[in-house]
């Protein structure tokens, strides 16, 4: 019998991994001799793996790159990542109280992520976080990512949930148009790297902190979805 199911977005959602990625990014930028990225620009870097973190940074700093040069700084900025896991990556604050009090309402969790499979199950793993995931999926899963609407219903299916008993909770536009496409309801947290206020995404609701993920609020979009 399938259960309810709260589906979590990795970076910006569970994770505040902002300083680790600005790290690995210009690690590669610093390497080629191109100027570093800030956090200002973190919103427009994240969110489709780092292929994409690369190209955008040469993008904001007006710089050709070409796909032989793309795979090596891909492999450098997965070693770098690698080696310094877990970094100052840290759960936002009041998501473990979040998840407890769910769990003891009979709600699984799973986390879909744009993020290397093996990168993101490595760092839950560091934090002492993957235990509690019935399903950890990646960018890498599935031939298809987030926001097509098969990487969230598979994550689902693989943590023995159903969509109409499903939550989905990110920070950004692959978050919330994936459980659009999904038809799945749908939480965008305020507090992530969104490139546009998350309301204008219209999800099912928005979240300022993990306080104000009760199981009511759960309870209530799943009965209304």
């Amino acid at each position: 019998m399938s259960k309810k199911l709260i589906v979590f977005d990795l970076d910006g959602t569970l994770l505040d991994t902002s300083n680790d990625l600005l790290d690995c990014v210009n690690h590669c930028l610093l390497s080629v001799d191109l100027k570093p990225v800030v956090y200002e620009d973190l919103t427009f870097l994240v969110g489709q793996g780092a292929r994409a973190m690369i190209t955008r940074a040469f993008e904001l700093n007006k710089a050709n790159l070409s796909e032989a040069e793309l795979d090596r700084l891909f492999d450098l900025f997965i070693e770098y990542y690698t080696d310094h896991m877990p970094g100052t990556s840290t759960p936002y604050e009041g998501l473990f109280d979040a998840m407890d009090r769910l769990s003891s309402a009979g709600y699984r969790h799973a986390v879909c992520t744009n993020k290397h499979e093996g990168m993101a199950r490595k760092l839950l793993e560091l934090l002492s976080l993957s235990d509690r995931f019935d399903a950890i999926t990646g960018g890498n899963t599935y031939p298809y990512r987030k926001p097509d609407a098969r990487h969230l219903l598979n994550t689902i299916e693989l943590a023995g949930g159903r969509a109409e008993q499903s939550i989905m909770i990110g920070d950004s536009k692959n978050d919330i148009y994936a459980a659009q496409n999904a038809s799945v309801a749908s939480i965008a947290v305020s507090f992530g790297f969104s490139d546009v206020p998350v309301e204008t995404l219209n999800p099912s609701v928005v979240i300022n902190n993990y306080g104000e993920l009760t199981v009511e609020l759960a309870d209530q979009l799943i009965n209304s979805n």
